[in-house]
């Protein structure tokens, strides 16, 4: 097993690195779609950077990809249950905190698992849903851009 970031103490292999480029590329295929979707409704130009920023930023935030999910409030949960980039970024987690043999505690406080109607879901499962809903934006753009003025 080769070792490509051991002055930081972060264990990555080459498979590990892989997966991650694959996960990637999922959700900015998921984004790009929701991003294509937005564009189909949106008439002025000028207008769609303003409304991305305002849709992605908080998507980004409620994902977990920079504070875990655990302890949030019920409401809160709510909004992090219907953001696709949640299901994008759980598997993303899970990958890269499998293979840094961390502690009991530790694992536990960086989990990343999702719940959803009460089953923790999988990373298959979130996978799943990832490409949902790509299919459905990319669905709901060509129908958008489809329409006739």
């Amino acid at each position: 097993m080769l070792a490509l970031a051991p002055a930081i103490g972060v264990r990555l292999t080459w498979l590990i690195v892989l997966e991650v480029i694959g996960l990637e590329l999922l959700m900015a295929v998921t984004m790009t779609a929701f991003g294509v979707f937005v564009a189909s409704h949106i008439r002025r130009m000028e207008g769609f950077s303003v409304v991305m920023q305002l849709l992605l930023f908080p998507m980004l935030f409620l994902a977990g990809a920079l504070f875990p999910l655990s302890g949030l409030p019920g409401w809160l949960t709510v909004l992090t249950r219907i953001n696709p980039l949640t299901y994008a970024v759980a598997p993303l987690r899970d990958v890269v905190f499998a293979a840094q043999h961390m502690p009991p505690a530790a694992a536990e406080k960086f989990s990343s698992s999702v719940t959803l109607f009460g089953c923790t879901l999988s990373t298959a499962a979130c996978i799943g849903i990832t490409c949902a809903f790509a299919a459905a934006f990319l669905a709901l753009a060509v129908t958008g851009f489809g329409k006739p003025d």
